[in-house]
């Protein structure tokens, strides 16, 4: 048996962040050349000897965004590589493929649905903004909802600042209505939100939302009693734009629409030239491989686990409410 040839191959780390990252990596993320040199040694070593993973990305920057978000403890980053890659596999369409060219996806970023603001914050975060309620329930699926989002965040964590100093959110809910809610059962939409928060190595340090539709509110309080404290700390929830700004939320990030100077169509079309020029890295990562027959009753070993019934797709015209033809439905997955 010949040896593997990785997604990418193992490179020496030469760091290039700027000094008061460096800091800022010491003081919050205990990150140091020796710590980081030999995390990630010991990570290599274990994705090569680990009898489930197939094939995996062993770049530096790839795999330093899992210590990071871990703190470099080496046992909690390896669980979320695995973790990673078996819900890589398993929402096999949600999370493969992610082309920003696919007619849908496309769609959605000249809609403004879910784009990042070019340049960062003062504090040298990269801001998100969404606006789900463009998003049209009856002309795309639930699939495409997390593509697009997968699209982004698999886009905004290649970066090691970002990997350091982290993300803020902002979220417009003008527009939304039950439709939307419609788009997952609720044990999807626990799924979701526990996998997103346990399993994509992001760093979420605050999170805006405005114009919160009060018939909505049952919803936006199931949402909020699934994350942890931690995050839900860091969520404000304004009535409306002019409420955020009045409660000191910085809007000079944001586009013109909401406060800022930059229109939104350039901030958009900006993120285009960013996504496009990362296309290949992310097409890249669906040469990532688990071995899917091996976690039948693997619940144990993490949050994720995947039943083999699991990866066959269902037919998106066959009146199944399920994920629209996603192989491997959340229903398939168990959260421990």
């Amino acid at each position: 048996m010949g040896a593997v040839e990785y997604v990418t191959e193992e490179d020496v780390y030469q760091c290039a962040l700027p000094e008061d990252t460096q800091k800022m990596a010491k003081e919050e993320l205990r990150e140091d050349r020796n710590t980081r040199d030999q995390a990630l040694e010991q990570v290599r070593n274990w994705i090569r000897m680990h009898p489930r993973i197939e094939n995996c990305r062993m770049d530096a920057k790839w795999l330093l965004k899992f210590l990071r978000c871990k703190k470099f403890n080496v046992p909690m980053a390896q669980e979320a590589i695995e973790r990673y890659l078996l819900l890589r596999q398993v929402y096999h369409p949600a999370f493969n493929n992610l082309d920003i060219l696919e007619p849908n996806m496309s769609e959605l970023l000249d809609l403004g649905y879910l784009f990042a603001v070019p340049g960062r914050d003062t504090k040298g975060r990269r801001v998100v903004v969404a606006r789900p309620g463009v998003f049209d329930p009856y002309k795309y699926t639930n699939a495409d909802m997390c593509k697009i989002h997968a699209i982004t965040y698999e886009a905004l964590m290649e970066d090691e600042e970002s990997q350091v100093r982290g993300f803020v959110h902002f979220a417009d809910g003008a527009g939304v209505s039950f439709p939307h809610l419609t788009l997952f059962t609720p044990k999807e939409a626990v799924r979701i939100v526990k996998n997103g928060e346990r399993t994509l190595p992001m760093r979420h340090k605050e999170v805006h939302a405005i114009n919160a539709h009060p018939s909505l509110k049952f919803a936006l309080d199931f949402g909020m009693s699934l994350i942890s404290e931690k995050i839900r700390s860091r969520v404000k929830i304004y009535t409306s734009l002019e409420d955020a700004k009045s409660n000191k939320m910085d809007a000079s990030m944001l586009p013109k629409e909401y406060g800022g100077s930059v229109p939104m169509k350039h901030m958009i079309d900006a993120w285009r030239k960013e996504l496009l020029e990362l296309r290949p890295t992310l097409l890249i990562n669906d040469k990532m491989r688990v071995r899917p027959e091996m976690y039948s009753d693997k619940a144990r070993e993490g949050a994720v686990s995947a039943l083999k019934a699991g990866f066959s797709c269902m037919n998106a015209t066959s009146g199944e409410s399920t994920m629209h033809g996603i192989c491997g439905s959340f229903r398939k997955l168990e959260v421990d």
